[in-house]
């Protein structure tokens, strides 16, 4: 459909960039086939594509998930921000994010810097960030439930993927692609 030939001519025009990306649209529209691509056709595309989905991890474990800890040994546990160094960070449902972590990874993505919890020192990094939501976030910093200022940081280059709704020319060419792959797994023909 030209709204898909609309969003590829878009992902091919920001991959080479390290523009930071908001990916925005309803659930099943293929957010991550997104990130995924403007990873694969950046220049870190030999690098880690780190994807995280902010909703599935506990609210008081995220903070040391993405930035890491040092122990009272003074042992550090990288987190999913040092494992994406070079890369691509990809934080999937980001207004899920409790408002205390929303404060640290402003500072983040302003600065390219992390400090692990309990270390003195902070860390530089280079990556690129992409983030996507299904969520409204202008409504959410109107709610105050979302901080205006990482909105404004994230929501450098967005991209709207549309519904299936919207493009039902493409509902043909989905339901072969789904039925072919559904038929190689149960090793029958489509």
């Amino acid at each position: 459909s030209q709204q898909m030939k609309d969003v590829i001519d878009r992902i091919r025009r920001i991959a080479p960039t390290d523009a930071t990306v908001l990916i925005t649209g309803e659930s099943g529209t293929g957010k991550e086939v997104a990130a995924r691509t403007l990873h694969a056709l950046s220049d870190r595309a030999e690098k880690p594509f780190v994807p995280v989905n902010c909703a599935a991890i506990s609210p008081d474990r995220i903070a040391e998930e993405l930035f890491g800890v040092v122990d009272a040994n003074n042992r550090r546990k990288d987190g999913l921000f040092l494992y994406a160094d070079g890369g691509t960070l990809f934080l999937d449902e980001i207004a899920q994010l409790p408002n205390q972590v929303q404060a640290t990874l402003l500072r983040v993505v302003e600065d390219r810097k992390i400090r692990p919890s309990g270390s003195e020192r902070e860390i530089p990094l280079n990556l690129r960030f992409l983030f996507a939501t299904n969520a409204k976030l202008d409504e959410a910093v109107a709610k105050g439930s979302f901080r205006a200022d990482l909105y404004h940081r994230i929501n450098v280059v967005n991209i709207q993927m549309p519904t299936l709704q919207q493009r039902t020319g493409d509902i043909a060419e989905r339901a072969a692609m789904f039925m072919g792959q559904i038929a190689k797994s149960l090793g029958l023909p489509p």
